[in-house]
């Protein structure tokens, strides 16, 4: 291969990275708000389950995760309950939470909740070291062997009947590993009001397992257990990565026998106490009270991690959360408005007490962007709005309809079916000597309306800067008129 080739090759190899990238990046734009609270009350539950086999002292526990597995091997194998795993497990639960409890009432003891867990692993190991001889019933980690993984680059295999196999795995894989590590980066990202760049985690996590498959490692992605263990002992900054990793290192190449009678009743109890407190149940109450269908979309990601797995958890919540986009901007909120009196300005009716009705003005507000999506319903709206606005002045005995104002100040882009609509809506009126005046129209959709000649159709008394300005002055030239 010459050097025009190799340079060629790389350059279309960091194209299609960066499409990837961006991609992927995209698609976890939809993870929002509602979802992560969902998604990470439910990866808590989930997690705080999968510790009842240490707090019980479980042998034979289940590999899955969802909760009806979880549940039904808790209670299957009640005959290996320990109750002295038991008590001692629950002993420094309440002791962690206890803690936690103590540093979030006084911020300035924020020391003893960071403390806790080593404080727990300490005591515990003391505890079950001197009760060795008397009791066998508490389990414990047992024998670790010192050292790092042993290298497996020269494992690596490019060719065989398994590579397709390995690369389709490996792509399914990582675009779960990558939703999954932003879910839980956007979960404490939220937490600590800071931003979290879906292309630079891509990177991170691909780097990491990389490295990884050089070094006998699984493939990994953001870890949840750890990150909120890490997060309730008050990391800040990514220095507390680096000094987690260093003591990783020293506990693995000289002090692993130290943990040798470390209960794993004790580990479950840190984990627990880590993410118990990321179930914002408050936070699905608003949810509730101010968007039924970002609750739905939170309902479905806490249920769905819950009871299916985490990336189809996700996935149905994304699914909601598409399904309310495409529903807003199918069927954009429009708005009748009227004037409140002694000021030029004007509200929705229904919003406003004081605003009242203008007569012989209809005035709608489209508070959405009119695309082909949404062009004949609004159409099919707007001429129902003119009719109820008729029989409201027959039934009031108020005066004539005759002109229909649409204010467009929430309109931020058109399409060429939303220029249609305009024109079509002008001709329908006019056979109705009905006059359409548009107000504030936005700069691209006034551009768009300008090319494509709409404006002309319009005239001098149908294009105007607020809706306060149209009413004065077509008020104006209809008393001017004999």
């Amino acid at each position: 291969m010459g050097k025009f080739d190799r340079e060629k090759l790389v350059a279309t190899w960091s194209t299609e990275s960066l499409i990837l990238q961006n991609w992927l990046g995209f698609v976890i734009d939809f993870l929002s708000k509602a979802t992560l609270v969902g998604f990470m009350a439910g990866a808590a539950v989930i997690v705080s389950l999968q510790q009842l086999k240490g707090l019980l002292g479980i042998v034979h526990f289940t590999t899955k995760m969802q909760f009806i597995p979880v549940i039904s091997s808790v209670f299957k194998h009640r005959d290996e309950w320990s109750w002295q795993t038991i008590v001692v497990g629950f002993s420094f639960l309440v002791f962690l939470l206890t803690s936690r409890h103590i540093s979030m009432k006084r911020p300035k003891l924020f020391w003893v909740s960071a403390a806790a867990p080593l404080t727990s692993v300490i005591l515990s190991t003391l505890l079950v070291f001197c009760l060795k001889l008397k009791s066998h019933k508490i389990s414990v980690i047992g024998y670790l062997p010192k050292g790092l993984n042993p290298p497996s680059a020269n494992m690596l295999s490019f060719s065989g009947p398994d590579l397709a196999l390995a690369i389709k795995t490996g792509i399914v894989t990582g675009i779960l590993s990558l939703t999954e590590g932003i879910a839980v980066g956007r979960t404490f990202a939220a937490l600590k009001n800071y931003q979290v760049d879906g292309n630079k985690e891509m990177m991170a996590i691909g780097l990491m397992n990389m490295a990884g498959s050089c070094s006998s490692c699984y493939v990994t992605t953001g870890s949840f257990s750890r990150s909120a263990v890490n997060y309730n002992a008050g990391a800040q900054t990514a220095v507390s990565n680096i000094i987690m990793s260093t003591a990783v290192l020293v506990t693995l190449l000289f002090l692993m026998p130290l943990f040798y009678y470390t209960p794993n009743v004790i580990l479950g109890a840190i984990i627990i106490t880590a993410v118990i407190g990321l179930i914002d149940y408050q936070a699905a109450y608003r949810l509730w009270k101010v968007d039924k269908l970002d609750f739905l979309a939170c309902a479905c990601s806490f249920f769905g991690v819950l009871f299916i797995s985490v990336p189809l958890g996700l996935g149905i919540a994304v699914v909601v959360s598409v399904f309310k986009i495409l529903l807003h901007v199918t069927r954009p909120n429009t708005l009748i408005m009227g004037n409140i009196r002694g000021t030029n300005t004007y509200q929705c009716l229904g919003r406003y007490k004081e605003a009242s009705r203008v007569p012989s003005f209809l005035i709608l507000a489209i508070e959405s962007p009119i695309y082909f999506a949404n062009s004949t319903y609004l159409q099919e709206r707007i001429l129902r709005w003119i009719r109820e606005e008729e029989d409201w002045i027959k039934a009031n005995n108020e005066g004539t309809l005759k002109c229909v104002i649409l204010d467009m100040t929430a309109v931020t882009a058109i399409d060429t079916s939303g220029i249609d609509l305009v024109r079509e809506l002008r001709k329908m009126l006019e056979k109705r000597s009905f006059q359409l005046v548009l107000a504030n129209p936005v700069g691209s959709v006034m551009e768009k309306l300008h090319q494509s000649k709409t404006l002309d159709s319009f005239g001098l008394n149908g294009i105007y800067l607020t809706v306060g300005e149209a009413v004065a002055d077509i008020s104006a030239l209809w008393k001017s008129q004999p």
